[in-house]
């Protein structure tokens, strides 16, 4: 099934939204210099505070002989600088590469080499928490002992000419933050404004890397119309305006950040964020800045915000609208525990330009629960069979998406990339989904998070959903493993409220009887902390270390008796108590 065009207004209106992220931040700052932009715990912004900085870093930038079409990587938490870097880097022409700040010594190497970076920022404001200059030392030889750190010249990397510093101390081979802004002194102002008027519409803006399973990450590029055009999507949908705060805890390395900000500049909104979540210090700043709008996103930020036990104490009568992405039967719950406010769902990704459905705030309730709502105006969605034939509304398949926000296509991959862009410029993204019959999207997961279990299909998601229902179960995971009989089998990872305690053989209880056998989990594990990516749990961390433990042989429960069902399947480890 294809997904039915939007109203055809919607669509002329579209059509003028396209502009570059630099001239959408000065359109906002023109109309409301004064208003707040983006909030910190501890700092704010104005945005014609934002578009200031924003300029000095341009003007360096172009005295460092950066210009349109260079890369420029970010290596850092969501900070204020990060925001001005990005900013005066987008403006001058440079295609930003968010660097995601989890990468360790081989991740790094291997992206500053890929992207090509001309210039990379980092920052010495969370040594405490990251030592970016080690990381970097050990992932760039010879950096540490370059003469000259304006004018590097490493084998490895040999693009990269400058590290640029940003914070106090001045480490071996990083351009220091001081001398980089004084560098701005020797480009006249216009010169920003010149340099601003060569960037096109359809030039890349962006360049995310995913997060590879096995394989390297892939830089995703993103032009400047597929960024600002969702923006404006998702402000509409959220129906954005000026008095409006916008809660979201994610990194500005991920869609999941900069969509959302690019949509509170185009309503004049403040954009919330954080260095780093904690759930008592995020509760804080929702409450002090009355935020109206929350964007946690990952089931698992939502529910250590939702069962805090600051919770109770905090004003969050102001919440309208709140968004989750998780099964349906863990939405209810997130929607009962704050049932005044709107909660919405998204479908998208990076390649799709992070987003390209939300809920509307007037969608039911049920369409909300089960869908992520219609795509944006100028998206195209179908649901394809293995055969590549549209399938009928309410028939899983794979989502295909086509429109404007698409990538470019991976950097310097073009075999990735004609692996999931077709010629008629489908992109095939991987996910299975249902479109109903009024064009809504409803997400249930990956193709390859699908398990074949004697031969049934089965949705991780399914499981995962169902195990939510039980009260003790904070999060649940699934992943398949190896079986001798069955090929595959359906193993869970789960996570206990605070307070909780429950055994494998109850979690296996729970199911039985309730779901197919086939989906009953035979193995259980109980986590505390989850193996994350930038913004998801990584299942194939997961698999890999039940894989490792079990070793191929069966679970076995008290002296080394096997648990199992009739029939002698192995189901689970005994015991409930977190590993230590």
């Amino acid at each position: 099934m294809t997904a039915p065009d939007p109203d055809r207004g919607a669509k002329r209106r579209a059509r003028s939204d396209a502009c570059t992220i630099a001239d959408l931040v000065a359109a906002a700052a023109e109309r409301s210099p004064e208003a707040a932009a983006v909030v910190f715990p501890e700092h704010r912004s104005t945005y014609g505070a934002l578009v200031e900085d924003a300029a000095g870093v341009a003007r360096s930038l172009l005295a460092m002989g950066v210009g349109r079409g260079d890369r420029v990587g970010l290596l850092m938490p969501n900070c204020p600088v990060f925001v001005s870097v990005l900013l005066g880097a987008s403006t001058v022409g440079a295609v930003v590469v968010p660097v995601n700040a989890r990468f360790k010594v081989a991740e790094l190497a291997y992206v500053v080499a890929h992207a090509g970076l001309r210039v990379l920022f980092t920052t010495d404001l969370v040594a405490d928490h990251v030592d970016f200059v080690g990381i970097l030392h050990r992932a760039l030889p010879g950096l540490a002992e370059a003469p000259q750190p304006q004018a590097l010249d490493l084998q490895a990397v040999p693009a990269l000419r400058s590290v640029v510093l940003m914070g106090r101390s001045s480490p071996p081979g990083l351009f220091p933050e001081e001398r980089f802004a004084a560098l701005a002194a020797s480009v006249p102002e216009d010169a920003v404004e010149r340099a601003a008027e060569r960037v096109r519409v359809r030039d890349p803006a962006i360049m995310m890397y995913t997060s590879g399973t096995t394989a390297q990450p892939k830089g995703c590029v993103l032009g400047h119309e597929a960024v600002v055009r969702n923006a404006r999507a998702a402000r509409r949908r959220f129906a954005l305006g000026p008095d409006d705060r916008f809660w979201d805890p994610l990194p500005l390395f991920h869609m999941g950040a900069v969509l959302p900000w690019l949509a509170c500049v185009d309503a004049g909104a403040t954009f919330c964020t954080m260095t780093h979540f904690e759930p008592g210090e995020a509760l804080a700043m929702i409450g002090r800045e009355r935020a109206t709008v929350l964007y946690p996103t990952f089931p698992t930020i939502t529910q250590a915000l939702l069962h805090h036990p600051d919770v109770a104490s905090t004003e969050l009568g102001q919440v309208r609208a709140m968004l989750n992405v998780a099964p349906p039967d863990l939405l209810r719950s997130m929607q009962a525990a704050l049932p005044h406010a709107v909660q919405i769902g998204s479908y998208g990704c990076t390649e799709v330009g992070g987003v390209v459905a939300y809920n509307e705030l007037d969608d039911t309730a049920e369409q909300r629960l089960e869908t992520c709502g219609r795509p944006f105006p100028g998206i195209e969605l179908r649901i394809v069979g293995e055969d590549g034939a549209d399938l009928p509304a309410g028939q899983p398949g794979e989502i295909l998406v086509r429109g404007y926000s698409l990538f470019d296509g991976y950097h310097d991959d073009p075999g990735q990339t004609a692996a999931v862009l077709d010629a008629e410029g489908w992109f095939h993204t991987g996910d299975i989904g249902v479109l109903d019959g009024s064009g809504r999207i409803a997400y249930r997961g990956r193709t390859k998070d699908m398990l074949k279990v004697g031969g049934e299909n089965v949705a991780a998601a399914e499981i995962e959903s169902f195990l939510c229902t039980h009260p003790a179960v904070k999060l649940a995971q699934v992943v398949g493993v190896p079986d001798e009989r069955l090929v595959e089998v359906p193993a869970a990872f789960v996570e206990l409220h605070t307070g909780q305690h429950l055994t494998a053989e109850e979690v296996v209880a729970h199911c039985t009887g309730r779901i197919a056998g086939f989906k009953v989990p035979r193995h259980v594990r109980f986590v505390e902390e989850w193996p994350m990516s930038a913004t998801k749990i990584q299942k194939f961390r997961l698999r890999e270390a039940l894989l490792a433990e079990l070793g191929g042989k069966p679970l076995a429960g008290p002296g080394g008796k096997p648990l199992a069902e009739p029939g002698g399947k192995p189901l689970a480890e005994p015991g409930g108590k977190p590993p230590s």
